[in-house]
Protein backbone atom coordinates (compact mmCIF):
# COMPACT_ATOMS: atom_id res chain seq x y z
CA UNK A 1 0.00 0.00 0.00
CA UNK A 2 1.00 3.31 -1.14
CA UNK A 3 1.82 6.17 1.34
CA UNK A 4 -1.24 7.82 -0.11
CA UNK A 5 -3.23 5.16 0.10
CA UNK A 6 -2.30 4.77 4.01
CA UNK A 7 -2.71 8.19 4.71
CA UNK A 8 -6.48 8.61 3.06
CA UNK A 9 -7.17 4.83 5.18
CA UNK A 10 -6.36 6.29 8.29
CA UNK A 11 -8.66 9.41 7.14
CA UNK A 12 -11.15 7.55 7.32
CA UNK A 13 -10.48 5.79 10.33
CA UNK A 14 -10.55 9.47 11.87
CA UNK A 15 -13.82 10.60 10.22
CA UNK A 16 -15.38 7.00 12.05
CA UNK A 17 -13.76 7.83 15.24
CA UNK A 18 -15.72 11.29 14.85
CA UNK A 19 -18.45 10.45 14.20
CA UNK A 20 -18.39 12.66 10.54
CA UNK A 21 -20.33 10.97 7.49
CA UNK A 22 -19.32 11.98 4.28
CA UNK A 23 -22.46 14.11 3.43
CA UNK A 24 -21.51 15.85 6.85
CA UNK A 25 -17.84 16.28 5.60
CA UNK A 26 -19.34 17.83 2.34
CA UNK A 27 -21.48 20.63 3.62
CA UNK A 28 -18.10 21.58 5.34
CA UNK A 29 -16.14 21.27 2.06
CA UNK A 30 -18.68 23.08 0.33
CA UNK A 31 -19.40 19.64 -1.75
CA UNK A 32 -22.22 17.23 -2.13
CA UNK A 33 -21.69 13.70 -0.68
CA UNK A 34 -21.28 11.81 -4.12
CA UNK A 35 -18.43 14.20 -4.41
CA UNK A 36 -16.66 13.47 -1.30
CA UNK A 37 -16.88 9.56 -1.70
CA UNK A 38 -15.34 10.38 -5.43
CA UNK A 39 -12.04 11.77 -3.79
CA UNK A 40 -11.83 9.32 -1.35
CA UNK A 41 -12.25 6.33 -4.69
CA UNK A 42 -10.30 8.30 -6.68
CA UNK A 43 -7.70 9.82 -4.38
CA UNK A 44 -7.74 12.99 -5.38
CA UNK A 45 -6.85 15.49 -2.85
CA UNK A 46 -5.31 18.82 -3.12
CA UNK A 47 -3.33 19.57 -0.32
CA UNK A 48 -5.34 22.66 0.53
CA UNK A 49 -8.44 20.12 0.77
CA UNK A 50 -6.66 17.42 2.76
CA UNK A 51 -5.88 20.79 5.02
CA UNK A 52 -9.97 21.45 4.85
CA UNK A 53 -10.60 18.10 6.15
CA UNK A 54 -7.97 17.91 8.64
CA UNK A 55 -9.27 20.91 10.02
CA UNK A 56 -12.92 19.72 9.94
CA UNK A 57 -11.26 16.84 12.49
CA UNK A 58 -9.47 19.19 14.29
CA UNK A 59 -6.56 18.05 13.56
CA UNK A 60 -3.67 19.19 11.20
CA UNK A 61 -1.90 17.33 8.16
CA UNK A 62 1.53 16.58 10.39
CA UNK A 63 -1.23 15.62 12.84
CA UNK A 64 -2.81 13.14 9.99
CA UNK A 65 0.95 11.99 8.84
CA UNK A 66 1.90 10.97 12.37
CA UNK A 67 -1.13 8.66 12.90
CA UNK A 68 -0.73 7.25 9.31
CA UNK A 69 3.23 6.39 10.55
CA UNK A 70 1.98 5.00 13.79
CA UNK A 71 -0.72 2.93 12.36
CA UNK A 72 0.97 1.57 9.79
CA UNK A 73 3.54 0.24 12.30
CA UNK A 74 0.76 -0.97 14.34
CA UNK A 75 -1.29 -3.16 11.66
CA UNK A 76 1.93 -4.64 10.77
CA UNK A 77 1.81 -6.43 14.41
CA UNK A 78 -1.55 -5.94 15.36
CA UNK A 79 -2.97 -8.96 13.24
CA UNK A 80 -3.61 -11.22 16.55
CA UNK A 81 -4.14 -10.13 20.05
CA UNK A 82 -1.31 -9.93 21.99
CA UNK A 83 -0.41 -12.30 25.19
CA UNK A 84 1.39 -12.26 27.95
CA UNK A 85 3.50 -15.51 29.63
CA UNK A 86 1.60 -17.25 32.63
CA UNK A 87 4.40 -15.59 34.55
CA UNK A 88 3.87 -12.10 33.48
CA UNK A 89 0.28 -12.24 33.89
CA UNK A 90 1.14 -13.50 37.85
CA UNK A 91 3.19 -10.50 37.97
CA UNK A 92 0.19 -7.91 37.00
CA UNK A 93 -2.28 -10.06 38.84
CA UNK A 94 -0.07 -9.47 42.37
CA UNK A 95 -0.36 -5.68 42.50
CA UNK A 96 -3.78 -3.94 41.70
CA UNK A 97 -1.69 -0.14 41.04
CA UNK A 98 0.98 -2.32 39.12
CA UNK A 99 -1.36 -3.61 36.61
CA UNK A 100 -3.31 -0.19 36.35
CA UNK A 101 -0.04 1.72 36.03
CA UNK A 102 1.08 -0.76 33.10
CA UNK A 103 -2.58 -0.50 32.05
CA UNK A 104 -1.57 3.38 31.44
CA UNK A 105 1.54 2.93 30.06
CA UNK A 106 -0.19 0.92 27.45
CA UNK A 107 -2.45 3.38 26.76
CA UNK A 108 0.40 6.29 25.87
CA UNK A 109 0.15 7.73 28.68
CA UNK A 110 3.60 9.36 29.98
CA UNK A 111 5.40 7.95 33.40
CA UNK A 112 4.89 11.15 34.81
CA UNK A 113 1.06 11.42 33.85
CA UNK A 114 0.64 7.99 35.15
CA UNK A 115 1.96 8.24 38.79
CA UNK A 116 0.23 11.80 38.86
CA UNK A 117 -2.99 9.63 37.75
CA UNK A 118 -2.41 7.06 40.68
CA UNK A 119 -1.26 8.79 42.98
CA UNK A 120 2.53 7.64 42.97
CA UNK A 121 5.67 9.03 44.90
CA UNK A 122 8.41 9.23 42.09
CA UNK A 123 10.48 6.37 44.41
CA UNK A 124 7.07 4.39 44.00
CA UNK A 125 6.53 4.80 40.34
CA UNK A 126 10.88 3.50 39.90
CA UNK A 127 9.39 0.59 42.02
CA UNK A 128 6.48 -0.32 39.66
CA UNK A 129 8.80 0.41 36.23
CA UNK A 130 11.44 -1.86 37.91
CA UNK A 131 8.99 -4.60 38.36
CA UNK A 132 7.65 -4.13 34.98
CA UNK A 133 11.09 -4.21 33.74
CA UNK A 134 12.33 -6.94 35.53
CA UNK A 135 8.87 -9.01 33.95
CA UNK A 136 10.29 -7.86 30.74
CA UNK A 137 7.26 -5.92 30.05
CA UNK A 138 8.93 -2.80 29.21
CA UNK A 139 12.15 -1.66 28.60
CA UNK A 140 13.59 1.65 30.85
CA UNK A 141 16.80 3.53 30.45
CA UNK A 142 18.37 5.74 33.23
CA UNK A 143 15.94 8.90 33.09
CA UNK A 144 13.41 5.96 33.22
CA UNK A 145 11.86 6.30 29.80
CA UNK A 146 9.99 3.51 29.09
CA UNK A 147 10.10 0.56 25.82
CA UNK A 148 6.90 -1.15 25.79
CA UNK A 149 7.45 -5.19 24.66
CA UNK A 150 4.06 -5.40 25.00
CA UNK A 151 0.91 -3.82 22.67
CA UNK A 152 -2.88 -3.38 22.57
CA UNK A 153 -5.13 -5.16 22.04
CA UNK A 154 -4.06 -7.95 24.84
CA UNK A 155 -5.76 -11.27 25.18
CA UNK A 156 -5.88 -12.30 28.42
CA UNK A 157 -6.07 -16.23 29.38
CA UNK A 158 -9.58 -16.80 29.99
CA UNK A 159 -9.06 -18.95 33.28
CA UNK A 160 -5.32 -16.98 33.97
CA UNK A 161 -4.44 -14.75 37.06
CA UNK A 162 -5.59 -11.70 36.04
CA UNK A 163 -9.28 -12.53 34.53
CA UNK A 164 -9.52 -14.95 37.67
CA UNK A 165 -8.90 -11.95 40.47
CA UNK A 166 -10.48 -9.40 38.40
CA UNK A 167 -13.40 -10.56 36.20
CA UNK A 168 -15.74 -10.11 38.87
CA UNK A 169 -15.21 -6.46 40.16
CA UNK A 170 -14.98 -5.50 36.64
CA UNK A 171 -18.06 -6.92 36.00
CA UNK A 172 -19.88 -5.76 38.85
CA UNK A 173 -18.16 -1.80 38.84
CA UNK A 174 -18.92 -1.62 35.16
CA UNK A 175 -22.55 -2.18 35.31
CA UNK A 176 -23.09 0.11 38.24
CA UNK A 177 -25.53 2.81 37.88
CA UNK A 178 -27.87 4.30 34.78
CA UNK A 179 -26.19 4.10 31.13
CA UNK A 180 -27.39 7.63 30.20
CA UNK A 181 -24.48 10.10 29.62
CA UNK A 182 -24.12 10.81 26.03
CA UNK A 183 -20.93 8.62 25.38
CA UNK A 184 -22.36 5.87 27.39
CA UNK A 185 -24.45 2.89 25.80
CA UNK A 186 -26.48 -0.25 27.19
CA UNK A 187 -28.40 -2.64 24.61
CA UNK A 188 -29.80 -6.11 25.79
CA UNK A 189 -31.05 -8.29 23.23
CA UNK A 190 -32.23 -11.63 23.43
CA UNK A 191 -33.98 -14.11 20.23
CA UNK A 192 -33.73 -17.86 18.89
CA UNK A 193 -31.18 -18.05 16.43
CA UNK A 194 -30.11 -20.45 13.90
CA UNK A 195 -26.06 -21.33 14.31
CA UNK A 196 -25.42 -20.07 11.12
CA UNK A 197 -26.80 -16.72 12.25
CA UNK A 198 -24.59 -17.10 15.75
CA UNK A 199 -21.47 -17.25 13.61
CA UNK A 200 -22.31 -14.46 12.18
CA UNK A 201 -23.09 -13.24 15.12
CA UNK A 202 -19.84 -14.09 16.61
CA UNK A 203 -17.94 -12.61 13.45
CA UNK A 204 -19.21 -8.95 14.00
CA UNK A 205 -18.36 -8.78 17.79
CA UNK A 206 -14.88 -9.96 16.40
CA UNK A 207 -14.96 -7.47 14.03
CA UNK A 208 -16.03 -4.93 16.61
CA UNK A 209 -13.57 -5.48 18.61
CA UNK A 210 -11.11 -5.31 16.32
CA UNK A 211 -12.36 -1.62 15.48
CA UNK A 212 -11.83 -0.77 19.10
CA UNK A 213 -8.50 -1.93 19.21
CA UNK A 214 -7.76 -0.05 16.02
CA UNK A 215 -9.33 3.24 17.14
CA UNK A 216 -7.03 2.93 20.75
CA UNK A 217 -4.03 2.45 18.20
CA UNK A 218 -5.24 5.29 16.28
CA UNK A 219 -5.57 7.62 19.06
CA UNK A 220 -2.57 6.51 21.06
CA UNK A 221 -0.55 9.21 20.89
CA UNK A 222 -3.44 11.81 21.32
CA UNK A 223 -2.60 14.02 24.50
CA UNK A 224 -4.00 12.79 27.66
CA UNK A 225 -6.21 15.84 28.35
CA UNK A 226 -8.00 14.90 25.54
CA UNK A 227 -9.28 11.63 25.81
CA UNK A 228 -11.83 9.64 28.34
CA UNK A 229 -11.22 6.22 29.60
CA UNK A 230 -13.69 3.78 27.45
CA UNK A 231 -14.68 0.58 28.00
CA UNK A 232 -16.66 -1.79 25.87
CA UNK A 233 -17.78 -5.54 27.38
CA UNK A 234 -19.14 -7.76 24.13
CA UNK A 235 -21.02 -11.04 25.64
CA UNK A 236 -23.23 -13.67 23.62
CA UNK A 237 -24.01 -17.16 25.17
CA UNK A 238 -26.91 -19.65 24.88
CA UNK A 239 -29.16 -18.25 27.84
CA UNK A 240 -32.40 -18.31 28.89
CA UNK A 241 -34.35 -15.44 31.09
CA UNK A 242 -34.82 -17.75 34.20
CA UNK A 243 -38.37 -16.31 33.92
CA UNK A 244 -39.20 -17.52 30.69
CA UNK A 245 -37.25 -21.00 31.90
CA UNK A 246 -39.54 -21.19 34.50
CA UNK A 247 -42.70 -20.98 32.45
CA UNK A 248 -41.41 -22.94 29.91
CA UNK A 249 -40.62 -25.86 32.61
CA UNK A 250 -44.54 -25.39 33.96
CA UNK A 251 -45.88 -25.77 30.24
CA UNK A 252 -43.96 -28.43 29.53
CA UNK A 253 -45.42 -30.42 32.46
Amino acid sequence: MNETKRMLETLKRCLRARGVTYGRLGKTLGLSESSVKRLFADESFTLSRLERVCSALDMSVADLARMTTGAASQRDVQEQPYSLTLEQERTLASNASLLACFYLLLNGRSVTDTGERLGLSQRAMRTFLNRLSAARLIDTDAGYNVRLHARLPIAWRPEGPVRKLYERQVRAEFLQGAFAASNEALSFHSAELSPASVRILLRKIEKLAADFADLAALDNQVPSRDKTSIALLLACRPWVFSMFSAYRTRVNR
